[in-house]
């Protein structure tokens, strides 16, 4: 009978499955301390175990620099959907009750929202800052490209760029 080598997935599996027994408890701890909330911080804490999950990494030479750099990636994108709902909700209280959206479209906006969040999040910085200016400032070209100090045609290029994102995004 001949012996199976294990496989890559295997491989990382097993690290992965390590890392998350030997230290879960500390992350969860590190994040309840951060957030001052038990659920939040098991929600993140498995958040961050699944992006490890998902990536291709097998060893963890330092363990808990690795966790606490993913952790925070995902603290921050958490911290930008706080706000982003805590705006949205500001803006709600401004409308009449009458005009106040159901509890399904709340929900549709909100999660529209959060997919512009991170459509936009996706581009690189003067891409994002162009179409921002472009789109809340309503600024022209020119004038965008005298804030960035770029050309008039690198803007167009990124304005291009984020108009196809949104595009893949309505897709």
């Amino acid at each position: 009978m001949s012996e199976t080598l294990p496989t890559n997935h295997d491989q990382h599996l097993r690290a992965i499955e390590a890392l998350y027994s030997g230290h879960h408890g500390w992350l969860y701890a590190t994040l309840k301390r951060k957030l001052g909330n038990a659920m939040d911080a098991a929600d993140l804490a498995q958040d961050t175990f699944a992006r490890i999950l998902a990536s291709q990494v097998t060893v963890f030479e330092q363990p808990r620099a690795y966790l606490s750099c993913v952790a925070k990636g995902i603290l921050i994108n958490w911290y930008q959907r706080k706000a982003l709902e805590r705006a949205y909700l500001d803006a709600l209280d401004n409308l009449p009750p009458q005009e106040a959206p159901s509890p399904e479209t709340h929900f549709v906006v909100l999660e529209t929202l959060h997919e512009i969040d991170a459509m936009l999040d996706a581009l690189p910085p003067l891409v994002k800052r162009a179409f921002l200016l472009s789109q809340l400032n309503g600024l022209k070209y020119q004038d965008i490209a005298d804030q960035l100090d770029v050309s008039l045609i690198t803007v167009k290029r990124y304005m291009k760029q984020a108009f196809v994102q949104c595009l893949m995004l309505v897709e």
